[in-house]
């Protein structure tokens, strides 16, 4: 009698191709995935695009005339200090669809799938986080509309223009899909997607509200002012306040809010760097 024995799927996996331009094109076929599936549940982008409208009109004319910005406490100055804020807050909160959508993968067996093909294991990351910049980018176009209704201006404060404006929402665009990072994280080392959505949005709750992006930071008590001023989305929040000449440029000496264009860039590169490496890892260890 010979004995048979069952190979594992590891196993049984073809290896996967390598290359740059092979990963590309894998991260491509899943990114094409994901927003197939994205047209087919459109009620997720309606979703996802009136919470932040939401906020524009909740913040324009609730706390409008109420906070003070600089020296005034004008609902027009308020308004357009606030935009920045939200378009902000906009791509980041994108990071607990991200996790809910891979943890919710990860449930239906999507992983083990994929496994048996022979692509580049960071594909399947790559692809699912490049489909949630391009919902991001439909979500924040369709914000600035509503933030023009409401009587955003650039160019309110100092003077600006289309390339500024451009580069404005180019750095929202790069701090959201480093925040979908993290969002990959989450949703690869949680059990469920409700756990996922709940991990993925609270602890953006501090990093938002402990930043520049709703307040002047100069107002808060000198210890939490500090944390503000070295926020990587207060960093971002100047930065766009800067290119669309938005009022309330905070005036610390701390260098992320001296120089918020460069800091941006480097906070927004060094978060892909630690956190896509940490979730391919992730990724693999939960595919082996």
């Amino acid at each position: 009698m010979s004995a048979v024995t069952e190979a594992s799927p590891k196993a049984l996996a073809p290896p996967p191709r390598g290359g740059v331009i092979q990963s590309i094109r894998d991260s491509l076929v899943i990114a094409r995935r994901n927003l197939i599936r994205m047209t087919r549940i459109p009620e997720v982008v309606l979703f996802g695009i009136i919470q932040p409208v939401m906020f524009v009109i909740l913040f324009t004319y609730v706390f409008g005339g109420s906070i003070r910005v600089g020296n005034s406490t004008s609902a027009e100055v308020y308004k357009n200090f606030l935009m920045a804020g939200i378009f902000a807050q906009t791509v980041t909160f994108a990071t607990a669809g991200s996790a809910a959508g891979i943890a919710d993968d990860m449930q239906k067996g999507l992983v083990d799938r994929f496994r048996s093909l022979p692509m580049a294991r960071g594909a399947v990351l790559t692809g699912r986080t490049v489909a949630d910049l391009v919902q991001t980018a439909i979500t924040l176009v369709v914000l600035a509309i509503v933030a023009l209704i409401v009587g955003w201006r650039p160019g309110f404060a100092e003077p600006t223009n289309i390339g500024k404006i451009l580069g404005a929402f180019g750095l929202l665009l790069l701090l959201g899909y480093a925040f979908t990072w993290i969002g990959a994280l989450i949703g690869l080392s949680v059990r469920t997607p409700e756990a996922a959505t709940s991990g993925g949005i609270i602890w953006l709750f501090p990093v938002t509200f402990i930043s520049n992006a709703f307040v002047d930071s100069s107002q808060m008590t000198p210890w939490l002012r500090h944390i503000a001023d070295w926020n990587p989305f207060s960093a971002t929040v100047q930065a766009c306040r800067q290119l669309f000449g938005d009022p309330g440029l905070s005036q610390s000496g701390a260098w992320p809010m001296q120089q918020p264009v460069w800091a941006t860039l480097i906070y927004s590169v060094l978060i892909i760097g630690i956190f896509r490496t940490l979730a391919v890892r992730k990724y693999r260890g939960a595919a082996g």
